[in-house]
């Protein structure tokens, strides 16, 4: 049973020699194979327990502080070398539905293996793994390609989620100027910037990881390899252009939205003002003559009555006519 649910969790075990595929290992012949010249040990784990994670620190050669971290999909992106071997952390976002979903994915390199590990939310790397072995000649340089390649396509799904990011935003935009502001609204603007905040969490690191492969880990990172992380590193300052506009633009729909509700507000009171203002009249009138006074000359005039409502009703039409002239009702 426990080796069942362990091959549930290997997604796939390849051997490659000179850059091409030998096929496929158990985790119990790993560390045979990696003993063999010019071969390396590409795996590839989802969701590994305590028992599968201490089998392949034994086959690897693992630290166990790296280990442990492995065992927890809680770390921050971040790169630690242990020896000959590294241990690289990144965080992942793909779509599901429309939503986005975020995910963890750890990495140990070393001269001769590479080892992924993905938790939460992330895409299989069986296209990263076919696209690399379509190009022998780059993967026969090693491991530290196979990083470059899974790197990349963690990168590269950034950018749908970029986009949905951006077509939500336009909508909210088009809410607030097209239609009255509401709670609706600012809590999706809040939301909006919550998943931006995340993003940019997790891509940031990228480049300070990005540039420790570039210019150190001589021993795993071929000198001819390092221009390619040189690209990512690119493309996720482009990336991090385009959130940081965003959010840029989201702040300033956070103010134009409680401008427009202030505004609005504004007009309320106008409109309560202004209707105050006319039923003044007819209170002020009434209560004069709801007074208890015996002695009201008026009161025995027989044009009395209606030149009072009459008078009442010309005083309030011109100030309704003057208010809604002036635009406050």
């Amino acid at each position: 049973m426990l080796s069942t649910i362990q091959n549930q969790m290997v997604m796939k075990c390849v051997a490659y020699q000179n850059g091409v595929s030998i096929g496929e290992v158990t985790v119990e012949d790993i560390s045979e194979v990696i003993n063999q010249d010019n071969t390396f040990v590409w795996l590839g784990l989802r969701e590994a327990n305590s028992d599968l994670l201490n089998q392949i620190q034994t086959e690897f050669c693992l630290h166990e502080l790296a280990v442990e971290d492995a065992r927890s999909a809680h770390q921050r992106p971040k790169l630690e070398e242990y020896g000959e071997s590294l241990f690289i952390v990144l965080h992942t976002a793909y779509l599901v539905d429309n939503h986005i979903e975020f995910g963890e994915t750890h990495l140990f390199l070393g001269p001769k293996f590479l080892a992924t590990i993905r938790h939460g939310g992330s895409s299989s790397h069986q296209k990263v793994r076919d696209r690399c072995e379509s190009l022998p000649h780059q993967l026969s340089k090693g491991p530290g390609f196979a990083l470059y390649a899974i790197m990349d396509f963690i990168v590269d799904n950034y950018v749908p989620v970029i986009e949905v990011l951006q077509a939500r935003f336009d909508v909210i935009e088009a809410d607030i100027f097209h239609h009255h502001p509401s709670r609706e609204t600012m809590e999706n603007l809040y939301a909006l910037k919550r998943e931006l905040l995340l993003l940019e969490s997790a891509i940031n690191p990228v480049i300070d990881i990005c540039n420790q492969l570039m210019h150190a880990h001589n021993g795993v990172i071929p000198k001819d390899i390092r221009v390619y992380f040189r690209d990512i590193a690119d493309h996720i300052k482009r990336i991090d252009q385009t959130i940081k506009g965003i959010r840029e633009m989201l702040v300033a729909a956070m103010q134009v939205h409680l401008t427009f509700e202030t505004v609005r507000q504004n007009e309320v009171v106008k409109r309560l003002a202004g209707w105050g203002a006319i039923l003044a009249i007819p209170t002020m009138v009434f209560s004069w003559y709801g007074m208890n006074f015996k002695h009201m000359p008026e009161l025995e005039w027989i044009f009395s009555y209606p030149l009072v409502l009459g008078t009442v009703a010309f005083c309030s039409l011109y100030l309704y006519w003057r208010l809604k002239r002036a635009q406050w009702l």
